[in-house]
């Protein structure tokens, strides 16, 4: 029998209107109050902040999923989680990249996901700043506001070496021996490697195809399977360091959450260098 408030067992066309909706009205609370944000809190031993935009914004995107969906689960940045016991789970980072908006760097999107369990259904990412939304739904497609499918990036390797994004995870100290052999190599053997503070953004640059890849280590759980979905329907291949097939999930472990993700001629190549790294760390 459907979910209610389904368009069938495995459309999930009501869950990404839904999220969409969500992330756009959050979008729009976002942008009308960035020049007033203000940190609230510290949370963790590296000096992550909270903001009460993303109280704010996670209220709104809460109340909106409860209505809509009383029986999912609900896994939340700042909430943490609310549990039905259903296998249906939406996972919310109302301000991915809060960091960046504590000290007015204007780069931070929303995301929302649902997964069946450990696998990802549907993803939405939107960037307030443009007011532009992507969003993918499993075996689906991944496309933007205006219907057009994302196209991934190319796959073949740039002649002055890829551009990469690289995120790791909140539980990585910065001497983390493993952490500096690899953001050291890719620094020295692509052209770009951007650490913007807010995976759910490197992931959407990914899926449009404007970068060649990322690459992650001990990854956080709650934005992961949004941003890989969303990736992953654009045509990009997700790797573990290892070479392996990436399967990005939320729960357990932050060990299990390192990747590559990229295609083509780019992924052996950025494969290849994570080995030397890893040689190198070891």
């Amino acid at each position: 029998m459907p979910h209610a408030g389904t368009d069938g067992p495995s459309s999930f066309a009501a869950e990404r209107r839904v999220a969409v909706a969500a992330a756009e009205a959050t979008g729009r609370l976002l942008r009308g109050h960035f020049a007033d944000a203000r940190a609230v809190r510290t949370k963790g031993a590296d000096g992550d902040v909270v903001t009460d935009l993303d109280l704010a914004a996670e209220e709104l995107i809460l109340g909106r999923l409860r209505r809509h969906f009383p029986r999912d689960r609900i896994l939340s940045e700042e909430a943490g989680l609310l549990d039905t016991g259903n296998r249906r789970t939406w996972l919310v980072d109302p301000l991915d990249g809060s960091n960046n908006v504590a000290i007015g760097l204007p780069a931070y999107v929303v995301g929302i996901g649902l997964c069946l369990g450990e696998t990802p259904v549907v993803g939405v990412v939107h960037e307030p700043v443009t007011g532009r939304t992507w969003h993918a739904v499993s075996g689906q497609g991944a496309h933007g506001d205006d219907g057009t499918r994302l196209p991934g990036p190319r796959g073949d390797l740039p002649g002055p070496g890829p551009v990469l994004a690289w995120t790791q995870g909140h539980a990585v100290g910065r001497a983390d021996p493993t952490a500096t052999a690899l953001r050291s190599t890719l620094e020295r053997r692509c052209r770009r490697v951007l650490q913007l503070w807010a995976p759910l953004l490197g992931w959407s640059l990914l899926a449009r195809g404007t970068i060649d890849g990322f690459v992650g280590y001990r990854a956080e759980g709650v934005d992961l399977p949004a941003g890989a979905l969303l990736a992953a329907e654009a045509g990009v291949e997700l790797r573990t360091l290892d070479g392996a097939r990436f399967r990005p999930g939320y729960t357990g472990p932050d060990t299990r959450r390192s990747f590559v993700a990229a295609r083509a001629e780019t992924l052996a190549y950025v494969l290849e260098e994570v080995a030397s790294a890893m040689r190198g760390s070891s």
